[in-house]
């Protein structure tokens, strides 16, 4: 398997729950009300799982990695584009769980921001998924040989014992099994 392949697999993951965050959304314009416990189970997934598990390895792995290496110019453009999308999905992460404690506070003003972070995850990780998996992630293995590639899936294994993954399977399954 080449460093790439648990990624994409982490995409499909990512790709559920914008899914459901969709379905959540649908539902908190139609009542205007939110369910704050389960935004924040949309937080946690998105800044532990989807940030620091997924763009964690993207980020201290293989770009770090890439960096090293003579890019042409398109790669080094879109991987500083990737860089500045992360960034942006840190940043709406963190809104939504601070707009959520001011709902979860009563605060009814805080529902628009929930609102519109939502709608920047359900929007934006499609369009940045498609990016690394069909523009950027198999084109720049060719930068690597195979012993390095070996090294990073290595690296992203470490990474992966010291988080845990079965916990956002489970999360992804039962935010699911609620709009089933």
């Amino acid at each position: 398997m080449m460093p790439v392949g648990p990624l994409m697999i982490e995409h499909r993951l990512i790709e559920r729950m914008i899914v459901v965050m969709s379905n959540e959304l649908e539902r908190i314009r139609a009542s205007y009300s939110a369910n704050p416990f389960f935004i924040h189970t949309i937080v946690d997934f998105m800044m532990t799982y989807a940030d620091q598990c997924h763009h964690g390895k993207e980020e201290n792995i293989l770009f770090r990695e890439l960096k090293k290496k003579n890019l042409s110019q398109e790669h080094i453009n879109t991987m500083d584009e990737l860089v500045k999308e992360h960034i942006s999905a840190r940043q709406y992460a963190g809104k939504l769980d601070e707009a959520n404690k001011r709902y979860l506070k009563g605060d009814i003003q805080a529902l628009p921001a929930v609102m519109d972070c939502l709608s920047f995850f359900v929007v934006f990780y499609p369009k940045h998924i498609e990016k690394e998996d069909r523009h950027f992630f198999l084109p720049v293995m060719s930068y690597f040989s195979q012993e390095e590639k070996t090294s990073m899936l290595q690296e992203g294994f470490l990474l992966d014992q010291n988080l845990i993954h079965d916990k956002y399977k489970k999360v992804a399954s039962l935010a699911e099994s609620s709009y089933k």
